[in-house]
């Protein structure tokens, strides 16, 4: 189909995969996905300095975890492998020597220090270094040893359309004799990306602002190689929780893979990052027909439905961990009771896997580390030791010690007549609020009971601890407090 939507995601490994990539990625998918297109994955391996080992297995764990599946890649193949640019250097030599033959491709005559000699010169001068002032008048053969720079075929400008950006433009400034193909034999990425994405059929382009200002030796170069120009899509950049300047190391970017370690929902991560600087338009549905305006939470599906390129914003998105916490808590509860102890059992030791504080725990985190916290802190302690307090903590405001007794005690009886084996929520509920609502205030009752079985000011329903606790620990707890 001469209209099917194509769309690549091609990181460099060149350090771990970080949120902006990620985001890139998903939206490039969420489009391929939207417009039953392909998704292309492609490693671009050819600053070989940068690489690191490992880097590229990396990625592909961290889009897998995530959910974004490719239709063609390094590890699956497809009809146009390989998907590695280090495999692929014949191709690009290939199209080098269509531009020489065109006279558009020359060997570099000049050695790293005399460029950097004209560099400072066109400081000194105060006016931006071009190389193409010192294009050489006669090209020599090229024979690999040397690096080779594209001959710019007609300095001027270029107007584009970027379908986040509008309409953009140029001047003559912005164009260059840049190069395609290093000493070392591997080509740029200024190169490169561009015969990968002819040669796979990219129709959309979808990658970061910072690009915006190289799209006019892009497009250069796809006029000299006679190729239509892809649509281009600029994405926004990611900003800081100040929301001041891009989100970097210091404001707390990391790894894709330490929100997995952290307990985030892969799920729950698509959701956040899709809203990273893109939102539905209010008159949409959902599959279901659910008005989506204010709509925050979204399963994948959704979010393929109602993906469009022009609902990305021009101005930057901020990043947000409150915001995340609270996606991914709203996921949480999307989980089966299943689904649910498997997460949380991860992060609790085998001594706590009690599969009754579950529905404790999951009112109390937004993430499943937190699991962890809880534990660390102390949090869940009282569910397997009698907490150790002081008595004086039982007292309810001004009440006398005497009548905290005297209800503790009343507590007691009431919970003495539940079988034990009828010994649920609800029934220690009913049990206590009879009690507790024939007295001048409910607290008298219920703080006591509260500290009696945790030994905390702030801890979950006391009517769930006890069906946790059991009768007889209950009991034993109570009559402790008297």
């Amino acid at each position: 189909m001469e209209n099917k939507v194509v769309t690549r995601f091609a990181p460099s490994p060149t350090g771990y995969m970080h949120v902006g990539n990620l985001r890139t990625a998903l939206y490039a998918w969420l489009w391929a996905k939207k417009n039953n297109g392909t998704f292309i994955l492609r490693i671009e391996d050819t600053d070989k300095e940068r690489e690191i080992t490992g880097a590229t297995d990396h990625i592909l764990k961290v889009l897998k975890w995530i959910g974004i599946n490719w239709n063609e890649g390094p590890d699956i193949g497809g009809p146009h492998a390989p998907y590695t640019q280090s495999e692929r250097l014949d191709l690009y030599k290939k199209y080098a020597q269509k531009l020489i033959d065109k006279g558009l491709a020359y060997p570099d005559p000049y050695t790293v220090e005399e460029v950097e000699q004209f560099r400072k010169q066109a400081d000194a001068d105060k006016k931006a270094f071009l190389y193409r002032e010192h294009r050489p008048e006669k090209f020599d053969i090229w024979d690999g040893t040397k690096p080779l720079r594209f001959k710019v075929p007609e300095i001027k400008s270029y107007h584009w359309h970027d379908m986040v950006f509008g309409d953009l433009s140029a001047g003559p400034e912005a164009l260059d004799d840049f190069i395609l193909i290093k000493s070392d034999g591997y080509p740029t990425y200024n190169f490169c990306h561009i015969i990968d994405d002819i040669e796979m059929g990219i129709t959309h382009v979808i990658r970061g602002q910072e690009y915006v200002s190289s799209i006019p030796k892009f497009i250069s170069l796809y006029e000299a190689l006679e190729v239509k120009v892809p649509i281009f899509v600029c994405l926004p950049h990611i900003m800081g929780k100040d929301g001041n300047k891009k989100l970097g190391k210091r404001d707390g970017a990391k790894d894709c893979f330490e929100y997995k370690s952290e307990g985030y929902l892969p799920e729950a991560m698509i959701n956040f990052l899709a809203l990273l600087g893109w939102h539905p338009a209010p008159e949409q549905s959902s599959v279901l027909g659910e008005p989506i305006k204010e709509k925050e939470i979204f399963t994948v599906e959704e979010l393929i439905n109602t993906f469009e390129i022009e609902r990305i914003q021009k101005s930057g998105a901020q990043w947000d961990d409150q915001k995340l916490d609270w996606i991914n808590k709203e996921h949480i509860k999307k989980l089966s009771v299943e689904e649910l102890q498997k997460c949380i059992f991860e992060y609790l030791p085998k001594e706590m896997q009690n599969s009754k504080l579950i529905p404790v725990i999951t009112e109390r985190i937004s993430k499943f580390s937190d699991v962890k916290k809880m534990v660390e802190e102390g949090d869940l302690d009282f569910f397997f030791k009698e907490p150790i307090y002081n008595k004086e903590k039982l007292i309810y405001k001004n009440i006398p010690a005497l009548k905290i007794s005297a209800n503790l005690n009343l507590a007691i009886i009431a919970l003495k007549e539940i079988e034990e084996n009828n010994f649920s929520m609800e029934n220690i509920k009913n049990a206590l609020m009879s009690v507790a609502n024939n007295l001048e205030n409910r607290g008298e009752l219920l703080h006591p009971v509260r500290m009696a079985l945790s030994g905390l000011d702030k801890s979950p329903d006391p009517f769930i601890i006890a069906e946790i606790l059991g009768k007889n620990e209950t009991i034993s707890r109570l009559q402790k407090g008297i």
